[in-house]
């Protein structure tokens, strides 16, 4: 199973989620943090601000699954969120996604990552509200 996160209230309950049914099912889970950082002026302090995200979020997923005691991995990754988490689901031979739902509203009209991800699903996608 696999579960996209990146910091958001809506990805962390995403996550609380994803760990509770990995637990339930007793199957492996990777939390996947996508950074999508634009090229720029202040490139580098994005980049420096996509690192220390990473890794809060990595002591928290790995916090969690240490206490649920299932199997757990945390990765990183930088591009397009819906390419990058599908390349990661494909790598692994994941049998879900999980994602939250997005909090934007341009998102809810225009499509966002849980929309584009089941248009393009090869697994299950479950997008936590």
């Amino acid at each position: 199973m696999l579960v996209g996160i990146d910091g958001s209230d809506m990805s962390l309950r995403a996550a609380a989620y994803a760990i509770g049914l990995a637990s339930r099912q007793q199957c492996a889970l990777t939390a996947v943090y996508v950074s999508d950082c634009y090229a720029g002026l202040a490139a580098g302090a994005l980049i420096a601000a996509g690192e220390q995200t990473a890794e809060n979020l990595r002591g928290l997923v790995s916090d969690a699954i240490a206490r649920t005691g299932i199997q757990g991995d945390f990765i990183c990754r930088s591009g397009d969120v819906c390419t990058e988490l599908a390349r990661a689901a494909d790598e692994m031979h994941a049998d879900a996604v999980i994602v939250g739902q997005s909090a934007k509203l341009g998102h809810r009209l225009a499509g966002f990552v849980g929309a584009r991800l089941v248009r393009n699903a090869r697994w299950l996608v479950v997008v936590v509200p």
